[in-house]
């Protein structure tokens, strides 16, 4: 199978990159919106994910890698919603901001700037590979 690739965001308050460097590894809970819910169940294990700090940071700060594939989230009060474990891979040399994302052409159309209050969104190749090149 071809690996996939993902962004997931987090605001740093609730659960942050440090936060996941420290853990080494945490199930991705807490998402309750549907097209994310349905991100989260096409996640395979070894695909890689970019972690994306929100409101405050607004940067891609990290890489994740998927270890454990869609189960029960043990935090829904609803049955359907699903997490994913979620393993902290390498952090990024330098954060790449929203900013500078949003001044590259080759990335004008990721979800994170079509749909920006998406928790959970899949990447092209090419986008995550212009990520990483840009937190080298």
């Amino acid at each position: 199978m071809t690996m996939q690739y993902w962004l997931v965001k987090s605001e740093p308050e609730a659960y942050a990159w440090s936060d996941l460097l420290r853990d080494r590894k945490t199930d991705w809970t807490g998402v309750r919106n549907y097209q994310a819910r349905i991100h989260l169940n096409a996640m395979r294990k070894g695909d890689r994910v970019l972690f994306y700090e929100s409101v405050t940071t607004k940067a891609v700060v990290g890489v994740a890698e998927v270890t454990k594939t869609a189960f029960p989230d043990k935090t829904a009060d609803e049955p359907g919603w699903v997490a994913v474990e979620l393993k902290a891979v390498s952090a990024l040399a330098k954060p790449v901001t929203l900013a500078q994302i949003k001044a590259e052409g080759a990335l004008a159309d990721i979800p994170l700037l079509r749909q920006s209050r998406l928790s959970v969104m899949p990447l092209a190749a090419a986008a995550y590979a212009r990520l990483v090149a840009l937190g080298s």
